[in-house]
């Protein structure tokens, strides 16, 4: 295992040209952690003069567009019977059929989650010679996926051809111990976290209302494995029967956990406390006006979330899950054991009562640690090293 340390963006002064691989729904607007992640690299890439293009299926969830341009950046869509197991089985055959008429198209193929797409990439990668790199981002591929303790014989196969990737970027020091215990390769798997546009929550580093109320948010899906339920118990104990004038939660997102957190705020009396802001495209303006960021999580890769909070200079408090720990620490934040909501309510109680100077000096850190660890430059420079300079496995047959 090893740390990327390279922060340059301009390795070379050559453009490459890099096909993004993922296995998921790429549109306009939405998508999941995997989505935003990669929609924040290709701008930034694009913006530094090198060409990208995106792959997905054709999902029957997502556009029924076999080729457009989403922000600027080519995406193709491969269409496929929408059969059981047939319909996998051509898929994964069109795809290899995609990779390998454009084998000589790209200099670098980079997979965004490590499913059966990306295991096809690394074999044909492996045989023909390209760089590959594989990013593995949560628990689902860990839990759920090809990397799962409990894969079928087929995804064991599927995971040995992931490990011809080139390089496999681990996104928190937790996922690259897992990685260890899969078996992959420690001289291939390179710890580099997920990328922040700093510039574009630069709004929130200033001096916020030093006046109550004391205002907290959370920013992501209103589904079960965030853990919402424990943030409004920690709530309730913290400030029950203090003023809405005095304290605030913002809750922004939307999901299926909304009417059933409605009914626990009702019950728990903090309803006035509050807000449900559902999605906003502009959430850099909501934390701008935070004095904490909050999550909750029981699971995490990586929180993109976590990393806009620390770069609107908002001290976060954090579940103790991948990720968080490694950017959360006493002197930008507040760490807490997954749903304890007694020491997440101890957490609250202790940012509320700090006097604001203090508040804001935990921000201007965690702005500072986040820049340094998972700026665009930093992180986009890790990446064009990598592309550029992986060696390519022994290759197959």
């Amino acid at each position: 295992m090893r740390r990327e340390t390279s922060g340059s963006p301009d390795e070379s002064a050559r453009p490459l040209r890099i096909l993004m691989v993922l296995e998921s729904n790429f549109t306009q607007r939405g998508g999941g952690g995997a989505e935003s992640q990669l929609r924040t690299l290709s701008l930034y890439l694009k913006k530094l003069g090198h060409q990208v293009t995106i792959v997905t299926p054709m999902l029957a969830a997502g556009p029924q567009i076999a080729v457009e341009r989403c922000y600027g950046i080519p995406v193709a869509r491969l269409r496929y019977p929408r059969l059981r197991i047939v319909g996998g089985m051509a898929m994964c055959l069109r795809f290899f059929i995609f990779l390998w008429r454009r084998r000589k198209q790209y200099d670098a193929w980079h997979v965004h989650i490590g499913h059966h797409l990306g295991a096809i990439t690394c074999l044909l990668g492996a045989i023909i010679g390209k760089p590959v790199v594989v990013k593995i981002s949560g628990w689902w591929e860990l839990e759920k996926g090809l990397l799962a303790p409990k894969a079928s014989p087929l995804g064991r196969v599927a995971r040995g051809w992931l490990m011809r990737a080139n390089a496999v970027q681990a996104i928190s020091t937790r996922i690259a111990s897992e990685l260890a215990r899969c078996g992959f390769p420690a001289d291939r798997v390179v710890v580099l976290p997920n990328a922040v546009d700093t510039a574009r929550f630069e709004g929130g580093t200033g001096s916020r209302p030093p006046e109550r109320p004391f205002t907290a948010v959370y920013v992501g899906r209103l589904v079960p494995e965030k853990d919402l339920s424990t943030l409004l118990d920690a709530w309730a104990a913290a400030f029950g029967g203090r003023s809405d004038a005095e304290v605030r939660l913002k809750l922004v997102g939307g999901g299926g956990s909304e009417p059933s957190l409605r009914v626990q705020a009702e019950r728990l009396g903090i309803a006035g406390q509050i807000e449900f802001l559902g999605h906003r495209d502009r959430v850099e303006d909501v934390l701008a006006e935070a004095h904490v960021g909050v999550l909750p999580s029981l699971i995490e890769g990586l929180s993109n979330t976590l990393l806009e909070f620390m770069a609107s200079s908002l001290p976060t408090l954090a579940s103790r899950v991948s990720g968080s720990e490694d950017f959360v620490s006493p002197e930008n934040g507040w760490l807490f054991p997954v749903s304890d909501a007694a020491a997440l309510a101890a957490c609250l109680r202790e940012a509320e009562a700090l006097p604001r100077e203090r508040l804001r000096a935990l921000g201007r850190q965690a702005r500072s640690d986040v820049e340094s660890k998972a700026s665009l430059d930093h992180v986009v420079g890790s990446l064009l090293k990598l592309y550029r300079t992986a060696r390519t496995p022994e290759r197959i047959g």
